[in-house]
């Protein structure tokens, strides 16, 4: 393993690109990737899915799930791509995890994101609904920030030169 987190939380708001992203890498470091989307309780895919925003506490039970995963993959280490729009969420995130872990925010403007959400199909998060996720984004100051300009290749190259 080139460094000592073994697992990558992949964050930013919707349409950023964390699961492709989290795909190129977790192929790159033989990683198991886990979507932070799929271990969403139903009520908050249909909250979603009907254009509101979750609110913190139907958030919590969700990153409580994915911390339980990241504790899981301690040792072993793991990819998970999750929003972890708030310093709060991301320490929930980490609960456990000691050093064992490390965010990778992948940072693009509004307008780029929303012309990428317009094109996504299938996807149960609304486009509408990015506003609202970038009014509650805290940034991380201390976790790996990468630009989202760039095609997905280099800017796995870039996280992965910036791991050692």
């Amino acid at each position: 393993m080139p460094h000592n987190k073994s697992v990558l939380v992949i964050m930013g708001v919707s349409g950023c690109g964390k699961t492709e992203i989290g795909k190129l890498l977790a192929e790159e470091l033989d990683r198991p990737f886990f979507d932070g989307d799929h271990f969403h309780p139903e009520s908050n895919i249909e909250k979603m899915s009907s254009g509101q925003s979750l609110n913190d506490e139907d958030r919590r039970e969700w990153l409580i799930k994915l911390n339980q995963l990241a504790l899981e993959h301690r040792h072993t280490g793991a990819i998970i791509a999750c929003s972890a729009l708030k310093k709060n969420y991301r320490s929930l995130l980490r609960a456990g995890m000691g050093y064992c872990m490390a965010f990778v925010y992948l940072d693009g403007s509004f307008d780029l994101i929303q012309a990428r959400l317009l094109k996504r199909k299938g996807h149960f998060m609304p486009a509408s609904l990015l506003q609202s996720q970038f009014d509650v984004l805290e940034p991380p100051k201390k976790e790996i920030t990468v630009s989202i300009e760039d095609k997905p290749e280099k800017i796995v190259k870039e996280i992965l030169g910036r791991l050692k």
